[in-house]
C-alpha cells in the first residue's frame, strides 16, 4: 500500500455543554462528547433495538473553537470530520492510561451544525464563511 488515510466522519448530538480551556500561551482548546445512535429492528422478535456510542471530540482548530464556543451547546447535532489519534497520560494515582479522540485540527477538520437553528456563520479568526444547512431532507431512520 503507498500511503494510509486516518479520516473519521461523524453525525451525532453532544451530551453536555462544549468544555473550552486555554493552553499556557493561551490558545482555546474545545472538548466535548457525541452521541451516535444505530437503531434497528430484530429479525426474530420484532422488537425495535438501538445502541450508542460516545466519540470523544477535540477541537484545536481556531475558527472551529469559536464556532463550538459560541453556538454549539448540550442537544446539537453535528457533522464532525476529523483524525483519530489516542494519547497517553497519567491519572492522579500515577496510573498510566490511554484516550482515544477524534482531533479537528490543520486543513482536514470539518465541524457542520445540522440543526437548522443557526444560520450561517463567519469563522472571524480566518474570514471564512460557513454554508447555511437546510437538513429537512435529511432522514434519521437507517435503511435497513
Amino acid at each position: 500500500m503507498a500511503g494510509s488515510l486516518n479520516k473519521v466522519s461523524l453525525i451525532g448530538n453532544l451530551g453536555k455543554d462544549p468544555e473550552i480551556r486555554s493552553t499556557s500561551d493561551g490558545k482555546e482548546i474545545a472538548s466535548f462528547s457525541i452521541a451516535t445512535t444505530e437503531a434497528w429492528k430484530d429479525k426474530i422478535s420484532g422488537e425495535k433495538k438501538e445502541k450508542t456510542e460516545w466519540h470523544r471530540i477535540v477541537v484545536f482548530k481556531e475558527g472551529l473553537v469559536g464556532i463550538v464556543k459560541n453556538y454549539i451547546k448540550k442537544g446539537s447535532k453535528l457533522y464532525i470530520e476529523g483524525q483519530l489519534q489516542t494519547r497517553k497520560w497519567v491519572d492522579n494515582n500515577g496510573q498510566e492510561r490511554y484516550t482515544t479522540e477524534v482531533v479537528l485540527q490543520g486543513f482536514n477538520a470539518s465541524l457542520i451544525l445540522l440543526d437548522g437553528k443557526a444560520g450561517a456563520f463567519t469563522d472571524t479568526n480566518t474570514n471564512n464563511n460557513l454554508p447555511n444547512f437546510d437538513n429537512s431532507e435529511l432522514d434519521d431512520e437507517i435503511p435497513f
